[in-house]
């Protein structure tokens, strides 16, 4: 099964690449994923809970990042195996600045074979579709999440006029001032 299409960020290239290299995103981006656990360079183990139409059960796998041209593009390998079946594919990611923000262009091969493989190609086609929208939905959160910047937090800050440490809350305000040796 052939699977392509492109997602445009609104954020920097750097950005969506520094997600894009980031086990800890991509685990919570991945529909489904339970786990991705860094194995090697670029090499991870992965472990997904899918479903496909009546057909639903747990993979585990591992995918290797190759052909790395950063901030440009890599290929992902991914081959996987559980229950259901066994889904293998390999394809090409590519990122572009395209109008301020991030072009992301994929392209691959998925190929699937066990029990999964006998539900209708229409409903495995659709469900790979929706898994990829969702994925990048969420990918597109935490991406922008990255970007938002941090507020320092209100107990840390003192206002104008007033010498540091004049604002101590609970144990520390009713903690007796130590006395300078004179």
């Amino acid at each position: 099964m052939r699977l392509e299409g492109t997602h445009l960020f609104a954020a920097p290239r750097t950005a969506v690449w520094e997600a894009l290299m980031d086990p800890g995103v991509l685990s919570r981006a991945l529909p489904g994923g339970e786990q991705l656990e860094q194995v090697g360079d670029n090499q991870y183990r992965a472990v997904m809970n899918v479903k496909v139409g009546p057909v639903q059960g747990r993979f585990e796998g591992k995918i290797v990042l190759d052909g790395i041209v950063a901030p440009e593009r890599y290929v992902m390998k991914v081959d996987g195996q559980g229950a259901p079946g066994y889904v293998s594919g390999e394809g090409l990611l590519q990122l572009a600045e395209q109008d301020g923000g991030t072009l992301l262009t994929y392209a691959g091969e998925v190929n699937i074979g066990g029990s999964i493989a006998r539900v209708s190609q229409r409903v495995i086609e659709s469900t790979a579709k929706s898994l990829t929208r969702q994925g990048l939905e969420v990918l597109d959160q935490m991406i922008q999440a990255r970007l938002q910047p941090v507020e320092p937090s209100p107990a840390h800050e003192v206002p104008p006029g007033e010498p540091a440490g004049a604002q101590l809350t609970g144990a520390q305000a009713s903690a007796p001032a130590l006395a300078a040796p004179e």
